[in-house]
């Protein structure tokens, strides 16, 4: 083998060693400020599962500035957030069937829109830092009311309650709360 070649498979060792070192250390920065969570529901038979980035406040404004008002957000930070259930359920009334999905968020000043996507993403945005969602994907749109809590929410958290005959997924940050209304589907 001559030299230059040999020069050449060492450049490109090298140039691949710190491809793979900068990867390593953008994730492992990016996971430090928005650690994972994975938020869980059994009961009755019944599992839901959440997975999610938790990106902090920070003194900063979230909804309407970090978080623009009617553009998808990936609802949380680094991957796709997904929920995954083991049953047919009936969010605000409309089917959504067994399964694992990504779930995207359009945040408006009153209301959002949250949508079930049936497609897996590698991660949450794209080189342009768009949402990666592509709505031909979407298994379940709805839009819920937004609620003012009482005090702010410093970090991005979504978590299970139950109410009346419903279990709620709700998605709280800053001074912002929605709350998803969730039934398990009885069969026919």
């Amino acid at each position: 083998m001559n030299s230059s070649l040999k020069n050449g498979l060492k450049l490109t060792g090298i140039v691949l060693l710190i491809g793979l070192f900068l990867i390593f250390l953008f994730r492992y920065t990016t996971k430090a400020y928005s650690p994972e969570a994975t938020v869980i529901y059994q009961k009755k038979g019944l599992n839901m599962e959440v997975f999610y980035n938790r990106p902090t406040k920070k003194g900063r404004k979230i909804f309407g500035n970090l978080v623009p008002y009617n553009e998808v957000w990936r609802t949380g930070a680094n991957e796709a957030t997904t929920f995954s259930t083991n049953q047919d359920l009936l969010i605000d009334g409309s089917l959504l069937p067994t399964g694992k999905y990504t779930l995207w968020t359009i945040p408006k000043e009153e209301s959002w829109k949250v949508m079930f996507n049936s497609k897996m993403y590698p991660w949450g945005i794209n080189l342009k830092e768009q949402a990666s969602r592509d709505p031909d994907f979407d298994e379940l749109v709805i839009e819920v009311g937004v609620q003012k809590t009482t005090l702010p929410v410093e970090q991005f958290s979504i978590f299970f309650d139950e109410a009346e005959d419903f279990i709620y997924m709700n998605l709280a940050w800053d001074s912002t709360m929605v709350k998803v209304p969730i039934k398990k589907r009885e069969a026919p």
